[in-house]
């Protein structure tokens, strides 16, 4: 016990995380692995199956096989469970079993956990991942009976109640899982499937903090309690998202040909759940990525770019992100400092905005370069299928399936990254680097 206590003892948080979604993903790989997990009970490459376990715990959502006829019930609720896990992260888990135990969680442990949902509160961090847990519970549950409701009509009663647990589930965590060979095509013009697709989609993407923060104001509301207001941080998310999602709606309504027999309101349903699916990087599709326009394509890149919030179960560089660099850049041109709301943002934020943003587009270009070299494929459908990736969204053109081994192992590693962060991979590596104690003389150079 104290052996393994000093040796945890050695790593910095960062480290820690890193080393335990590594440590998540080998364990799915290898029971992916195993026969168990295959309809037909045999070994999958363990080179695929790590491809998924990654896909998984990153919960990008692409695969080389089809999930419904390749896996066995099994190898189904492993994957189920990767993704919940990677949904919402490894330490909650931990911190809740702690909490169930009445284990007094160590410093380290508290900043292991703060750092895995992007900051929570510290001092708070138990109460606020118990939150977390509550409510993955509540919008999980509650699409999981509506979708099962539905599916109803089509499947035995217990058999729907296995679709709806896992589409929920995929849905919340932004996964885009399906046991169905075409995702959710099927049920492009569903209001019901779309809808409760969409809203716990967007419950996941724009995450626990926000839920939070506005649970708090309608309370407070309610109550008529004072002072009542939304934090920066929410205010930001909700315009962000707001904005992105409806202008992707508006651009893959006008760019898409449509079939004459369908309305405009199928249309908007269509457009809103794919400009959604990008957003909140939940990878889910009602309409074939692969026959869609550049101008749709090239829109919806975009959208898993920036993808979810930050303390949410999706990915990309956050909706935060995006609006801070804009600001700065809005605000450097002003010659002014960066304000929004009344509020001055601080520079370490500003810093950290540009790092993110820097960071996710070298690792697109080094792995755009890679594909490019490596797949017979349009250049289109790579740069798609490295966004989709790294943006942990899980869209594809159809060309996941016939990579190359060395283009599975380029976006099992631009999956991870993109999960894990840019930022914290790169505080594990140089954390313990020997900091200089003393500074170099000053000197400009022209730049622009």
């Amino acid at each position: 016990m104290n052996k393994a206590f000093s040796i945890w003892k050695k790593f910095t948080p960062y480290q820690l995380i890193v080393l335990g979604y590594l440590l998540i993903t080998v364990i799915g790989a290898f029971l992916l692995f195993l026969p168990i997990s295959s309809a037909k009970g045999t070994y999958q490459s363990f080179l695929d199956a790590l491809f998924l376990a990654t896909s998984g715990i990153s919960t990008t959502g692409l695969s080389v096989v089809d999930i419904g006829s390749y896996y066995s019930l099994f190898g189904q609720i492993v994957l189920m469970c990767i993704f919940q896990i990677g949904g919402i992260g490894y330490m909650t888990f931990i911190v809740f079993m702690m909490y169930l135990l009445g284990v007094k969680a160590s410093i380290k442990t508290s900043i292991v956990a703060k750092e895995s949902l992007a900051g929570a509160n510290a001092e708070l961090f138990r109460r606020f991942f118990l939150t977390v847990l509550l409510y993955t519970f509540i919008f999980e549950f509650s699409g999981a009976v509506i979708l099962a409701l539905f599916w109803t009509r089509e499947y035995p009663l217990g058999h729907s109640i296995y679709l709806g647990i896992f589409h929920s589930i995929s849905a919340f965590c932004t996964a885009g899982f399906s046991v169905f060979p075409d995702s959710l095509m099927k049920y492009q013009y569903n209001t019901l499937v779309n809808i409760t697709i969409i809203v716990v989609s967007l419950a996941g993407g724009i995450g626990f903090f926000v839920l939070k923060d506005m649970n708090g104001y309608i309370i407070k509301k309610f109550k008529k309690q004072y002072p009542c207001r939304l934090t920066l941080h929410t205010k930001i998310v909700l315009i962000v998202t707001c904005i992105v999602v409806l202008a992707g709606t508006i651009v893959i309504f006008l760019s898409e040909i449509w079939p004459k027999t369908i309305g405009n309101y199928e249309k908007i349903l269509a457009s809103l759940f794919q400009a959604v699916s990008a957003s909140t990087t939940d990878g889910y599709n009602t309409i074939d990525i692969g026959k869609m326009s550049a101008v749709s394509l090239t829109t919806i890149m975009f959208l898993m770019f920036v993808g979810a919030s930050p303390g949410s179960t999706g990915g990309g560089i956050k909706t935060t992100t995006l609006a801070i660099v804009l600001i700065f850049l809005y605000s450097e041109l002003q010659g002014r400092k960066s304000n929004v709301f009344k509020r001055e943002i601080s520079d370490r934020c500003i810093h950290d905005a540009i790092v993110v943003f820097s960071c996710f587009m070298l690792v697109a270009f080094l792995a755009i370069t890679i594909l490019t070299i490596t797949e017979k494929t349009s250049y289109i459908q790579i740069l798609f299928e490295t966004y989709s990736a790294l943006g942990n969204t899980g869209l594809s053109t159809g060309i996941t399936s016939s990579l190359s081994k060395i283009g599975r192992l380029v976006l099992i590693i631009t999956m991870f990254i993109g999960r894990v962060g840019p930022l914290v991979i790169a505080y594990a590596i140089f954390s313990n680097s020997k900091q200089l104690d003393f500074r170099y003389p000053k000197e400009d150079v022209f730049v622009g």
